[in-house]
Formats: C-alpha cells, structure tokens, sequence
C-alpha cells in the first residue's frame, strides 16, 4: 500500500515573517526604482503610502481568510469557498501569473545585477546557474529555505539602514540640496499631478508582494489561525516603514536624481550616495537578496500548484505528488525552475506589469470573499462587524479594484487575454468531465443485471 505523504507543520511565527519579507525582499525597492519612478512621475514617497493604505485594507481581509480557511491556495481557495468555484478558479488563474512571474523576476534581475558587475558573462548564464540553486535549496526543504531567508532578511535590513544613515548624513552636513530632514514636499508635492502617484502605487503594489504568498504555506504552519494572521501584519508594517523611509530621504536629497536605462537605475543611485565602496555592497546584499527572493517565491508558487493539482485544476498526479524524503512538491519546483529560465527573453518591466496585474486581482477578490462569507453567509451584521466584513473589505477592493485600472493598457490586455484563455481551459475541463461521468452512467446502466438473469 503506498504511503500518503503530506506536508509537516513546522513553521513559527518569525520563520514565517522572514519567508514572506525574502519573498517581498526588502530590496525590492532598488530592483523596481527606475520603473516605480517613472510610472510615479519621481513622486515615490506619495505612490508608496498610497500602496500602504490600499494594500493594509487587503491584508486585514487576507487574515479574516485564512482564519476561516487555513490552507493552501491563497486567493483561489477564499474565493472559490467564499464566492463561486468558477470564480474562484479565474482568480487562481489570474494569480498565477502573479506567482509564476515572481521567481522570473529574482532570476533575471541578479542575471542584470550580476552582467552590470562582471560584463563579461552574459546574463544568460547567470540566469541558469541561479534557477539550478533555486531548484536544489527548495526541493530539499522548508525549513532550509525559512533559515537562508532569515538570514538574507536581517542583511537587507542593515543595508537599508545603512543607505539611510548616509542620505541623511549627506543632508545634515549640506552635501545635499537639501536643508532639512523634514519635509511635506515627498508626500505632497509642488502642485505635481496625482496621476502618476496613484499610477506608481499600482505598479508599487508589487513591492509588497509577500504577505499573501505566505497564506499558501498555511498547510506547514504551527497554528496557522494565529500566526498567519499576525505574520501578514507585521510584514506589511515592516515592509511600509522600510520603502516610505527609503523613498522618503532619497527624494529630499536627490529630487532632480535623473537616469537612462530603469532596470538598473538603482545601481546610479548607490554610487550617488555611497561610492564605489557603496555599491560593491551593494551588488553583494543584493545578490544575497534575489537568492532569497527566489527561494521563497518558487516555495510560493510550488505550493499553490500543489492546491490546484488536488482541485484537479491541474493534473493531480503531477502537482500533488510530495518527495518521501523532503517532504517538498519536487516535481512542482522542477516545473517552476524549467518556466524561469523564460528569464531569458523577458524585461523587467514586463514581468513586473504582469505580476501587478495577477496580484491586484486576486486583492480585489480576496476582499470582496471576506464580504461573501462573513457578511453574507454568516451573516456577521452587528454595527462592529459590519464595518469589518463590509465597509472596511468593500474599500480595500474598490481601492485596488481602481489601481488595476491604472496598469499600463498592454499590461491590461495581456492579463485579460490570460484571463480568457483560463476561461477557454475551464469550459473545455467541465466539457470533458461531464462527458466522461455521462459515458461512466451509461456504462453502469448498461452493466447492470437484468431481471431475467436475476
């Protein structure tokens, strides 16, 4: 009789806070600063806690959800339970193209961090090497994968401290055009448009990407009720002090700072403030950072194939099959290693547009499921939960709802073309399935004993 093997709970609450910051990856702020300061028209302070309230109201909704169902699936399973299985089905379609793009993104930005620093091996190379490494740590374990992310957590945290404490030391001393550390301008503006602020904190949603990628590691949580609830918020809040603050000094210091080429416009940034010295650093946590990244999100996105392989969305045989051993979706991370090397062809920008598009949707979901199942099938309706299971999920999604709407239009019609052709998928699957349970009843009636020969 073959063994069912299953995941183990393992996971503790700090484990599971620096999973979901190496999948946000503090330094996410560099790696999306050229494309965020263009989409925010330089305004990135304002776009950054623009993104904080939208994504706050989200991530209260994401920790009602997994309260209610704590296990794998993230947006999918909420709003499949919540809602609609069909619905829900487009949502974890919708997500995963979130999910899938996220590895892409650690692959491809150490293969340009990597190529700016050593220009003679192409980014290629870099690229496979880093999908071989990301494959190996993640088949061998989650609890490997929660230990290397603490530690390149607590490195991202010391490197941002560190570029502060010189921005506002360059402040201090006058080497900067600015005369104070305090300023409105970052969060108001000069009479600058609000456009391009709500239009950066779309894109800049992404940056927070991490609190919900940890929803899908519930199945391997210690008391995933508790800890998945409190792990989200504290994920955010660090997450929104780090990028409000970097934003923050930067555009006080260096608000006419100008570049040519976004994906590495963070690298003329570093040596701005720091120098050489500075930016070898640089390179080095940054490299430690994308690793880390990569670690977690293909651990995110293993798992949420492994939850729509047991919904046979996916072939179950394949995506729910777990290593005897390491107790990990090995053939699932295999999958997600051999789509990354898509790396190769793909920009930045785009796999950052297609990620916004998967996760916003998904957000706006996630909030409308909360409304769905407390509000309306409990009927949670006291004054007190009607403002936590309406009003307050109904702002988070038409919040987010509304800075979908403001993603780059080719952005938008690639995610809707993606959209239909999971629609496509799903009407050919319940096509075939009811074809075969028609074609299992008439072979059963058919098989059935007469009365004669009875």
């Amino acid at each position: 009789m073959k063994e069912n093997v299953t995941f183990v709970k393992s996971l503790k609450l700090h484990q599971v806070v620096f999973m979901g910051l190496a999948w946000m990856t503090p330094m996410i702020f560099f790696t999306v600063y050229g494309v965020a300061h263009e989409a925010a028209n330089g305004m990135m302070t304002a776009a950054y806690v623009t993104a904080f309230f939208a994504i706050f109201f989200t991530a209260f909704s994401y920790s009602r959800m997994v309260k209610a169902y704590p296990i794998s699936g993230s947006a999918y399973t909420y709003t499949k339970k919540a809602i609609h299985p069909k619905v829900g089905f487009l949502v974890g379609w919708a997500l995963l193209m979130d999910y899938i793009f996220s590895p892409i993104i650690a692959v491809l930005t150490f293969g340009i961090f990597m190529n700016t620093e050593f220009h003679s091996v192409p980014i290629f190379v870099w690229i496979i090497a880093m999908n071989i490494l990301l494959a190996v740590v993640n088949i061998m374990g989650i609890k490997s994968a929660a230990r290397v992310s603490g530690m390149s957590v607590l490195f991202q945290i010391g490197f941002i401290l560190l570029f502060c404490i010189l921005i506002a030391k360059d402040i201090l001393t006058g080497d900067t055009s600015a005369s104070s550390l305090f300023s409105l301008t970052p969060f108001f503006g000069d009479d600058a448009p609000l456009g391009p602020v709500f239009s950066g904190a779309a894109l800049i949603c992404f940056c927070f990407l991490g609190f919900d990628a940890v929803t899908t590691m519930a199945e391997e949580t210690i008391d995933a009720k508790k800890t998945i609830p409190k792990a989200i918020f504290l994920i955010v809040l660090i997450a929104a002090s780090m990028y409000i603050a970097i934003s923050y000094l930067t555009q006080i210091a260096y608000p006419d700072f100008t570049f040519t080429n976004p994906d590495n416009a963070a690298y003329s940034l570093i040596q701005l403030v720091g120098g050489n010295l500075l930016s070898t650093l640089f390179i080095m946590v940054l490299i430690v950072a994308n690793f880390t990244q990569g670690v977690s999100s293909v651990t995110s996105v293993s798992r949420f194939l492994y939850a729509l392989g047991r919904e046979s969305i996916l072939p179950k045989k394949l995506f729910t099959s777990i290593h005897p051993k390491y107790k990990t979706p090995t053939i699932n991370i295999l999958f997600v290693a051999v789509i990354s090397l898509s790396a190769v062809f793909i920009d930045l920008d785009t796999a950052v547009m297609f990620v916004s598009f998967g996760a916003l949707t998904a957000f706006t979901f996630v909030n409308l499921s909360v409304i769905a199942h407390y509000y309306v099938k409990l009927k949670k309706r006291s004054p007190k939960e009607t403002f936590l299971y309406l009003i307050f999920p109904l702002v988070g999604a038409g919040f987010i709802g509304w800075l979908l709407t403001l993603l780059d239009k080719y952005t938008l019609i690639a995610g809707i073309i993606w959209v239909a052709v999971g629609f496509i998928y799903l009407f050919i699957k319940t096509e075939w399935t009811k074809a075969r349970e028609r074609k299992l009843a008439i072979s059963s009636v058919n098989h059935m004993p007469s009365r004669k020969s009875m």
